[in-house]
């Protein structure tokens, strides 16, 4: 059943992307390597349900406290603490110091795509096959469900996606006199036209992001990251990143994409002003743009990303959080139906996307109210058409590193002086890989580098 969609309410966090953990994990065994699944029927789970019991949630989405509100109307036997004990990174950081600790981790978490597997081959997420949950799977994105699952564990449920598309500027373009690119040649040829028209117009800003860097790779059919087990491959110079820095090198090169961080006052006002003309990002950019670029409001517009060959289709997932129960839980049985409460129940699916969350369940998806939304910042557009195709194209088999939360932190450290040089970004992939490689072979991996 899908959801109804009313206004969605302008989403002002962005999502993050992936900073140091504190600690390491512990040696991983070969196969999924997590905890095994703990079982439990429907009955077990609705007895649970029906006694006096308490959970701890950590999370810092908007809609997690709304979600465990309407959870304990529902449920007035249980008692849902939640807690925001920091944004992505930070909540990483404590959530490995206590298991480290082996006590103080709370019993759900929302975890991002590319963390959940640091914290599944480190055994420190529930197994929630084992409560009939696999058989949700037809309910989500095939790339959101791949994000949570390793051969027949599930480590948690998907909350919401990011499959990538452009955001663009139509005043700029018709400015201009470009015709908004549908390829990656095009898009660099509109690049240069702008930005020799106006030394201060740029096509996008890019200083450097590890999350967007690995996105495009995906995008280009890279699979620079290869795990089995404790056993990893890392190829920064496969064919998909090969083609990636091809394409994006001219960018860098030719001096055409702001340098400006993003998420910054001063990124903003290059969205609102619109001399950043483009976002290759997530679909659960709209929000943030109607709030924090109220200037751009009836400029902007959406279309699927630029393609390395013309009549392709092809995308990938950008951002994106899913809800887990931590091994460490004593409550695993509520806290499991708080996860499948948040992601799978109809209510609570719709106070997440009433709070800016994009879908990850294919029934909203393809509902006729969410594909027929006409935002006015969008110039009436149906901007949810082209999120939601983009969503079926995202290339499959894509695998991040047990070791990624930590793998992102130090892109800069390898990045930052290719962009504001204007200098190949192919030996800076090479370089970080073997940052990466040399990280994971000090916490006990097996780690082949290309």
């Amino acid at each position: 059943m899908s959801i109804s969609f009313p206004r969605r309410a302008k989403r002002v966090i962005a999502l993050g992307l992936g900073i140091v953990l504190a600690g390491s994990l512990a040696a991983c065994s070969s196969g999924s390597g997590g905890a095994s699944a703990d079982t439990a029927s429907a009955d077990d789970l609705a007895k649970a349900l029906d006694t006096q019991s308490s959970i701890t949630v950590w999370g810092w989405a908007p809609a997690i406290k709304p979600i465990a509100e309407a959870f304990e109307k529902e449920h007035p036997k249980i008692t849902v603490d939640v807690q925001n004990v920091g944004t992505g990174a930070d909540q990483y950081t404590k959530l490995q110091n206590a298991i480290k600790a082996g006590k103080g981790a709370p019993d759900v978490a929302q975890i991002e795509y590319f963390a959940i597997p640091q914290f599944a081959l480190g055994k420190s997420l529930a197994d929630l096959s084992g409560y009939g949950y696999s058989d949700l799977k037809d309910q989500f994105t095939a790339s959101t469900w791949n994000a949570v699952t390793e051969g027949d564990a599930l480590y948690a449920l998907p909350q919401d996606s990011g499959p990538m598309a452009m955001f663009y500027r139509q005043d700029v373009f018709d400015k201009y006199q470009i015709a908004v690119p549908t390829t990656w040649d095009e898009y660099v040829a509109a690049a240069e036209k702008m930005h020799a028209a106006d030394p201060n117009q740029y096509i996008t800003s890019d200083s450097g992001d590890a999350g967007f860097t690995t996105s495009m790779i995906w995008q280009a059919g890279g699979h620079p990251y290869k795990v089995d087990g404790d056993k990893v491959t890392i190829d920064m110079q496969d064919a998909g990143a090969k083609k990636y820095t091809a394409m994006w090198n001219q960018l860098v090169a030719n001096g055409s994409l702001a340098q400006t961080p993003g998420w910054t006052d001063e990124w903003f006002r290059g969205l609102g002003d619109g001399s950043i003309a483009t976002l290759i990002t997530g679909a659960w950019m709209p929000g943030n743009l109607e709030a924090q670029a109220t200037e751009g409001s009836g400029q902007w517009r959406v279309a699927p990303m630029p393609q390395y060959t013309a009549g392709d289709t092809a995308t990938a997932e950008s951002g994106g959080s899913s809800i887990a129960v931590m091994q460490q839980s004593e409550n695993k049985l509520v806290a499991a139906e708080f996860a499948k409460f948040t992601t799978a129940n109809e209510e609570g699916r719709k106070i997440s996307f009433d709070a800016g969350g994009f879908p990850s369940t294919t029934a909203d998806l393809n509902s006729d109210e969410f594909l027929n939304e006409t935002p006015e910042y969008f110039g009436g557009q149906k901007i949810n058409e082209v999120l939601s195709a983009a969503s079926k194209e995202v290339v499959p088999d894509w695998q991040y590193l047990p070791f990624q939360v930590y793998t992102n932190s130090i892109f800069s450290d390898s990045a930052s002086s290719a962009y504001s040089n204007g200098t190949s970004l192919d030996p800076v992939l090479e370089a970080w890989g073997k940052a990466a490689a040399e990280y994971g072979q000090q916490q006990g991996f097996t780690v082949d580098v290309k």
